[in-house]
């Protein structure tokens, strides 16, 4: 359920229906020729919650199961970058351009490129729910590990922190309008959540130039270069 509601977000609306395989975190009992699929209590509130209408495979019906274990194919396009990455955040980005490849390839199906007629279906979407409802599904903390250039990545986007914590794992509270960052349960950097790329503090960058870049320059020189690097990011939202 957590995996649905980053594709929602990522997506920003929810289909009208969902088809899935007869998974039991999904169903109680199969669909079949004779009887409807019987669909488990906790899911069917999710959807209801989401405003999707659940539809199941049909058993031993390879017509439409092979629709959902097509797009089960795709993930074999990632096998060749096995080992390529450290970090989360490479992972992210391989998972990025193989995505870009695919959508940007003519589909066998339709003769369009999946981005094309991705286009077309948003204007069909169903709006994402209240922020409230959707929080009470992510009952794990978010944790993500601080990359070394003194950021953790929310949505694709990230969010700067003091160099100290390169390394560490920190936790990430989500609301609205902000995002909250959390070492050792203190609060350690807040910014309002955002779609730039790069999200930075003035504080945290001085501090990430005299850890290293600059480290030899004086204060005015680098809290100056930090200024000018901030007027730069904003022109660029």
């Amino acid at each position: 359920m957590m995996a649905m509601i980053n594709g929602f977000r990522y997506f920003q609306g929810i289909p009208k229906e969902i088809i899935f395989d007869n998974m039991r975190t999904v169903v109680d009992q199969s669909r079949t020729n004779y009887q409807n699929a019987i669909i488990n209590e906790t899911f069917y509130q999710f959807s209801k919650d989401m405003g999707f209408e659940v539809w199941s495979c049909r058993a031993f019906r390879p017509q439409t199961k092979g629709k959902v274990e097509a797009l089960a194919k795709l993930m074999s396009r990632l096998n060749p970058y096995n080992n390529e990455f450290d970090t989360l955040e490479e992972l992210e980005e391989i998972v990025r351009e193989v995505m870009s490849d695919i959508n940007n390839d003519k589909s066998y199906a339709t003769n369009e490129r999946p981005f094309k007629l991705l286009e077309k279906e948003k204007e069909y979407l169903l709006p994402l729910p209240n922020q409230e409802l959707i929080n009470n599904y992510f009952t794990k903390p978010i944790t993500r590990i601080v990359t070394k250039e003194s950021m953790v990545t929310y949505m694709n986007n990230k969010y700067s922190l003091e160099p100290k914590y390169i390394g560490k794992i920190v936790n990430l509270e989500v609301s609205d309008t902000q995002i909250k960052i959390f070492y050792k349960k203190e609060i350690v950097s807040v910014h309002k959540l955002s779609k730039r790329k790069f999200n930075y503090h003035q504080n945290h960058i001085v501090s990430i130039l005299k850890s290293d870049a600059m480290r030899f320059k004086k204060d005015e020189e680098i809290e100056d270069f930090a200024k000018k690097q901030l007027e730069l990011y904003d022109k660029f939202k």
